[in-house]
């Protein structure tokens, strides 16, 4: 968006929510959450047919208007093969799909190359986790079958470059017959099954957020794809990171028409399965977004988020985020306090979430309901906000690798408790509905 003009900017609060707010709306009362399914249609479910007359485009001049906007002095802002190369791939699956797992060979001749690796390894499953069990996975594809018995039984597996104690363990365990240790304990950590929410797991189509080796992720295009197909979804968006995030190794402009290749490329191998393109755009500063415009008109699910300066006060984070969330290019709001609540974590950022989600509302985006055990974005108190300003939701798991994905069900969970209905969740629409979606904000 270009640089807002501010001598015509409106300066008070009714000016504001005239802009930002519906004509004739404010946020809906809302009768209290309970703990059980709303009413919902099995199959079938779509946009909500009240949007288009409730939501409003996102012509360039009228988000110019918006992000225009001064917040005057003294606003008060609101709150806040072998058994071994089995077990190896094993190592982090989701639960339910350990006995999906397939024998080398018939992985080499359908989606998967040799060296991948199908899972995450933790809670968080850092990608170096995973990277490690794919490197192991390497290293056994090079022994033979007499070495490799004699390592496990001997104990010097470890001393083989690239393999260490837990990958180690995990073949040993295979070669010799032994209880999975290893994996046990992975499933009793990591266990993640749906509860309350078992009802609408089953109506999610898609994961809208997740992360490959073309940045900080720690499984291929294809690895997340198979996964997808595998928990029954029909479509995914692979939305790694933009330039600006280095230490995630974000995509330059044209790294991402190479990660657009390929994904082209895998399209023709698992239709009619559709991966959409997508990228987590970082919002900058100033509000302004991580890649040109016309590159960002390209792709099938845009995602922003902020992943700066994140400490910066309440009355700029909150421009900062109207900018980009009324932006003809975003289509989702990622993780929106940016908090981390496990190791050391990290405290929300502050800004008026009153004006941000109502900005989410009239603007036609989705507000991400972030899995990710140490994010698990937005807090409650917040999610209540934003449904009552009747915004739109995508549950993503934010996936880093493939184990990951099956992080939806605890998103589920919560919007269940929360009473969102499932036509309000993006990811329970068809791909047709939702590029359809996606397309009308760029279109408009």
């Amino acid at each position: 968006l270009p640089s807002p003009d501010r001598s015509t900017a409106m300066p008070v609060a009714a000016s504001i929510s005239a802009a930002v707010i519906p004509p004739g709306r404010n946020r809906r009362k809302r009768p209290p959450s309970t703990s059980t399914m709303v009413d919902s249609t099995p199959t079938g479910v779509g946009p909500p047919s009240t949007i288009s007359g409730t939501r409003s485009p996102k012509p360039a001049a009228t988000a110019c208007a918006v992000v225009a906007l001064t917040l005057p002095d003294g606003l008060a802002l609101g709150a806040a093969t072998g058994r071994p190369k089995r077990a190896i791939m094993s190592a982090a699956m989701p639960r339910g799909m350990r006995s999906a797992i397939v024998s080398r060979p018939a992985v080499t001749s359908g989606l998967m190359p040799a060296s991948d690796l199908r899972g995450s390894t933790s809670v968080s499953g850092p990608g170096q986790k995973v990277r490690a069990f794919a490197n192991a996975l390497d290293v056994v594809e090079g022994l033979s079958e007499s070495e490799l018995t004699q390592r496990a039984r001997n104990g010097t597996l470890t001393e083989l470059p690239g393999i260490g104690s837990s990958t180690g363990s995990v073949i040993s365990d295979a070669v010799t017959g032994s209880p999975p240790r290893y994996l046990e304990r992975l499933d009793a950590d990591t266990a993640c099954p749906p509860q309350v929410g078992s009802e609408l797991r089953e109506l999610l189509r898609c994961d809208l957020h997740c992360h490959t080796t073309w940045s900080d992720g720690g499984a291929t295009v294809r690895d997340m794809v198979a996964t997808a197909i595998e928990l029954g979804h029909d479509h995914l968006a692979l939305t790694d990171h933009s330039p600006r995030l280095t230490i995630a190794h974000g995509l330059s402009v044209e790294r991402l028409r190479e990660q657009i290749a390929e994904i082209d490329e895998v399209r023709a191998e698992v239709a009619p399965f559709r991966i959409l393109t997508g990228m987590e755009v970082d919002i900058l500063a100033d509000g302004s977004l991580d890649l040109p415009e016309d590159v960002l008109a390209e792709l099938d699910v845009v995602v922003a988020s902020v992943h700066s300066k994140l400490r910066m006060g309440e009355r700029e984070m909150t421009e900062r985020m109207v900018r980009a969330v009324v932006s003809p290019h975003v289509d989702i709001l990622g993780h929106c306090t940016g908090r981390k609540i496990v190791g050391s974590g990290r405290p929300p950022s502050s800004f008026d979430a009153d004006i941000v989600f109502a900005a989410c509302a009239r603007f036609d985006t989705a507000v991400e309901i972030n899995c990710r055990p140490e994010r698990r974005d937005p807090p409650e108190d917040l999610l209540e906000l934003a449904i009552e300003w009747d915004c739109l939701f995508s549950i993503d798991t934010d996936a880093h690798a493939p184990g990951q994905m099956e992080w939806q069900n605890w998103g589920c969970d919560l919007a269940t408790r929360h009473g969102i209905e499932p036509e309000r969740i993006i990811n329970t629409w068809s791909a047709e509905d939702l590029e359809e979606w996606t397309g009308s904000h760029t279109a408009a």
